[in-house]
């Protein structure tokens, strides 16, 4: 009896290990497809036959391949948009109650891409005009045909810009009382600009 034991016993430890080990690569696979899937979503958009064909290599539904697929990709830009290390990664995907192999897979996952990620982001990101020059020239009208006096200024303002390499101007003009008030505006958001809050915001979004 013993010896039936004993050989039942190995009998299931070596099963356990082979089932275990195939499990494994059924993980790695579904975690290397979805992964290419993500990277491949980020640069060319979404891409339906792709995830059909992966639904069908994967044998489950096109819903759960694409549902996959935009979690992994949200996981993926968020943890690579603040560089986030190894241990801060592992926090954060620890409580979503996967396995450790799982874990494990995604965290190098993260590692391997986590640079061309950023470097699709930055691609993506809007390349807004930046200042170059600013003129402004004060002009006062101090009478017209119907009324012989009058004061009415006005500021014209023409503000140099670069874009893409090459440089714009645009000609803006308004009254004393409006530049004013839009200058006070400015200096509270640039005063907000400086709260924790703001700077918080600002560290998420590079």
């Amino acid at each position: 009896m013993c010896g039936i034991a004993r050989k039942s016993s190995g009998l299931l430890v070596s099963w356990r290990s082979t089932a275990l080990s195939e499990e494994k690569i059924v993980l790695q696979s579904a975690v290397g497809e979805l992964g290419r899937l993500a990277l491949e979503l980020l640069r060319r958009g979404a891409a339906p036959r792709a995830c059909e064909a992966a639904a069908r290599k994967l044998n489950v539904g096109v819903d759960t391949v694409q549902h996959g697929v935009e979690g992994l990709t949200y996981l993926l830009t968020e943890s690579s948009k603040l560089m986030i290390s190894e241990t801060d990664f592992q926090d954060s995907i620890h409580v979503l109650g996967f396995s450790d192999e799982l874990n494990k897979l995604l965290l190098q996952l993260y590692l391997d891409n986590r640079k061309e990620i950023r470097s699709i982001l930055g691609e993506l990101t809007p390349k807004l005009p930046s200042y170059h020059n600013l003129e402004w020239r004060l002009d006062v009208q101090l009478a017209s045909r119907s009324l012989r006096q009058q004061i009415k200024p006005a500021v014209t303002i023409k503000l140099h810009l670069n874009q893409h390499e090459d440089q714009t101007a645009q000609v803006l003009q308004t009254d004393p009382s409006t530049l004013l008030h839009l200058i006070q505006q400015l200096e509270q958001a640039l005063g907000e600009m400086k709260t924790n809050h703001c700077r918080r915001i600002v560290r998420n979004m590079k």
